[in-house]
């Protein structure tokens, strides 16, 4: 049975075709970062029959069963990643929307530190850093 289907199962959702043909994408994509119209493309260019409304309904199922991860990287613009285990931050170009995922320990452990000197318990958090890429740099030199 291919992962999709078990992974669907695993989460409590039927397996239904829009679902396993989403979850397919977005694990075969070289992208981690998928917007609702990615996928769609992708399910044209696929051949498949599925309709812009079907990803925004599928995308919001498997976000409310932590399938995937919606981030807002852009005003307005919103993009869903696998949800994996550990944690990841993001550093996202402003000129071509590049996105870079990053671990730092130390980074992390700071965060926590703040949040306990504020009497909080960490649940979660999402950090988010903008800049220019290199790509970007070299072709505004």
């Amino acid at each position: 049975m291919p992962s999709e289907t078990q992974e669907l199962k695993d989460a409590g959702l039927k397996i239904t075709l829009p679902r396993v043909k989403i979850l397919q994408i977005m694990e075969s994509s070289e992208k981690h970062h998928l917007s609702a119209e990615d996928l769609y493309k992708q399910l044209l260019q696929n051949g498949e029959e599925i309709g812009l409304a079907t990803v925004y309904r599928v995308l919001t199922q498997f976000e409310s069963v932590n399938l995937v991860q919606r981030h807002f990287f852009e005003e307005g613009h919103s993009v869903f990643e696998i949800k994996r285990a550990g944690h990841h931050d993001h550093i996202v170009c402003v000129k071509c929307g590049a996105i870079e995922e990053f671990e730092d320990e130390e980074i992390e452990t700071r965060q926590r530190n703040v949040a306990t000197q504020h009497g909080y318990v960490l649940t979660g958090h999402q950090l988010n850093l903008y800049g220019i890429c290199p790509i970007c740099q070299a072709k505004d030199a």
